[in-house]
């Protein structure tokens, strides 16, 4: 199911920009029995990548009706919802000069299957060869210029990992294909500093903000991968996981999920 500027429609405008230069944002929530988890956080992020990118004119509470109306629609218990925000058509080249009306995207998704298992048996990630490009302007939000997530994704899908330890040009932990990612060292937490490149994920500031309502003050890091060969527990989020744990990164093995059993009734 999908609704163009909140008309059920699967056609755009091919001089859309985000056909030609991926201008603009997008989101991914959960959907529960008809309600969209964490709702005003998911409007928050796509305000605040709108702003990073100047898209100007969205009408905010005409797209959060949207939304809820599209969240109704949905009949299964659980489901994804997609929104995509670009700046519309205009402009000649790059110069987005004439455009005066957001492109509004909802679509509809059936919430993804595999999660369950992996809570059970924990996640396996590899290495990417792949690596970030480092862009401090661009870094934390979800923006549609994602060549580098789909090419993580392609080398992962030609191995039996479930997901992808991702490093920047610097050789630094920066998150997952589409996860972030946290580490705990006895009563210390830490996550990857998304100052240069990743994103700054809506669970992710939810897990920082709960691990401290639990006694874990959250490090923001730029570490090199080899601090995970120490690391005591390691777990992996997104809006719709929304927490795994890791049971094996390459080599390293882990076996705690004691903050991570915490966290996730609350997840």
């Amino acid at each position: 199911m999908i609704w163009i500027n909140g008309e059920p429609q699967q056609q755009i405008a091919v001089s859309d920009r985000a056909l030609h230069y991926g201008d603009g944002c997008f989101t991914t929530a959960r959907l529960q029995q008809g309600s969209i988890a964490w709702l005003e956080a998911h409007l928050l992020r796509l305000q605040e990548a709108a702003s990073v990118l100047l898209i100007e004119g969205v009408d905010w509470t005409l797209l959060k009706q949207e939304m809820l109306h599209a969240a109704k629609c949905w009949q299964p218990t659980e489901g994804v919802l997609k929104v995509i925000l670009s700046r519309g058509s205009g402009g000649r080249g790059y110069s987005g000069a004439g455009c005066h009306q957001p492109t509004r995207i909802i679509m509809l998704f059936a919430a993804p299957g595999h999660y369950a298992a992996l809570r059970e048996r924990g996640a396996r990630l590899m290495t990417s060869p792949v690596r970030l490009g480092i862009n401090p302007q661009l870094a934390g939000i979800k923006h549609l210029n994602r060549l580098e997530q789909v090419l993580i994704r392609t080398q992962l899908e030609q191995s039996d990992a479930d997901e992808a330890l991702v490093l920047d040009t610097k050789g630094r932990l920066v998150e997952c294909c589409a996860a972030n990612l946290f580490w705990r060292k006895e009563s210390q937490l830490f996550t990857p500093a998304i100052s240069g490149a990743g994103v700054d994920g809506i669970m992710r500031r939810r897990i920082i903000a709960l691990a401290r309502q639990h006694g874990y003050a959250c490090q923001l890091v730029q570490e090199a991968p080899q601090t995970l060969a120490n690391a005591d527990e390691v777990f992996i989020s997104n809006a719709l996981m929304p927490l795994l744990p890791v049971r094996q990164i390459d080599s390293w093995h882990y076996s705690s999920r004691t903050l991570y059993q915490r966290l996730l009734p609350d997840c």
